[in-house]
């Protein structure tokens, strides 16, 4: 029995391992060995699937740790812009700042101007730091980088050529505010344009004329520009007298009436220098042009000479000075 049980179940066994085994032989198979293969795999890839990915994690994440402290100096430089007063080569014994520095205009304008540069000093950094961070990712993952900075520069030279205009006018915007060749309150002539600044940026120069017109005029379209507010200004009078007037007298009545304005209390803050009689400033048949200077704070030299002007017509009346005109009837504008 015990043998023919042996014989009887050898077959069944046999059977079964051709049947349904062999199939289950090989999952089991297949299960021990994929381990071994994945293994093997990543033994063989390991740089590229681990190694390369960790790099340009660790690229990546120190031009971001770097972004944040270049952008924290800036901030930082910008901070201390902001709050310290404007050193002008005008803040001298005789001179006067062109605005209060503790005046509104004045805090804007250093304001606006801190806060441009910081832009582009921001903008700059972040664009150069995660450049170079991408180049070297490019690097480890085996990209051609001659054919890679070949294309972008391609680009580049694309989008300057079609934004020229554009970058020109930022450029310009830049160069302006590192000078600070003028700001807000400021009195300038553009050329196109004259007025107060309103508003400076990058690009776009707002101004405020005497009539009150607002106007927008590009950076990069400014080729000159003279500032009115910065330092100081002369008032400049050309006086016509008849030409057989006594020179002497006519002098002392003239620089009596300077000495008055200059040494009355109102008019004082307005005077910066003793005015001064430069002399005969033109000779004609009919009249003699006696020319006058006097240094004023910035803006201020037009009303000064509007005073000086109603103070010698009184001055002159009293001393029985006659006043001559040209022979076309016309008075000589002052300068």
């Amino acid at each position: 029995m015990g043998g023919l049980g042996m014989s009887g179940e050898v077959p069944a066994a046999v059977d079964a391992g051709m049947s349904g085994g062999v199939p289950a032989a090989v999952g089991v198979r297949s299960a021990i060995e994929a381990p071994t293969s994945f293994a093997e795999w990543m033994f063989d890839h390991w740089d590229a699937a681990v190694v390369r990915p960790l790099q340009i994690l660790l690229i990546f994440g120190v031009a971001w740790v770097l972004r944040r402290i270049v952008h924290r100096a800036i901030d930082h430089a910008v901070t201390r812009m902001n709050s310290e007063r404007p050193r002008r080569v005008y803040d001298r014994p005789g001179r006067v700042a062109t605005v209060d520095p503790v005046a509104a205009t004045a805090g804007e304008r250093r304001r606006q101007r801190a806060e441009a540069v910081g832009s582009v000093l921001r903008s700059t950094s972040s664009m150069v730091i995660y450049g170079v961070a991408i180049v070297m990712a490019l690097s480890l993952l085996g990209l051609p980088l001659a054919s890679v900075i070949a294309s972008a520069g391609l680009v580049t030279a694309a989008l300057a050529f079609g934004a020229q205009n554009l970058v020109k006018d930022f450029l310009a915007g830049i160069a302006m505010l590192m000078e600070d060749q003028y700001g807000v309150g400021d009195v300038i002539d553009a050329g196109p344009a004259s007025g107060t600044v309103e508003e400076v940026g990058l690009r776009v120069t707002r101004l405020r004329d005497s009539n009150g017109v607002i106007w927008y005029i590009r950076n990069g379209e400014i080729i000159r520009v003279g500032n009115k507010t910065q330092g100081w200004a002369v008032a400049t009078l050309d006086i016509p007298v008849a030409y057989g007037e006594n020179l002497g007298r006519v002098n002392a009545t003239i620089a009596a009436t300077l000495q008055e304005l200059a040494e009355d209390p109102d008019w004082q803050p307005k005077i910066l220098e003793p005015p001064v009689v430069l002399g005969i400033e033109s000779l004609t048949p009919d009249l003699v042009t006696i020319r006058v200077s006097i240094s004023t704070p910035p803006l201020a030299h037009a009303e000064v000479a509007r005073e000086l002007r109603a103070r010698l017509k009184r001055a002159f009346d009293a001393a029985g000075i006659g006043v001559s005109l040209p022979a076309n009837g016309t008075s000589p504008s002052p300068d």
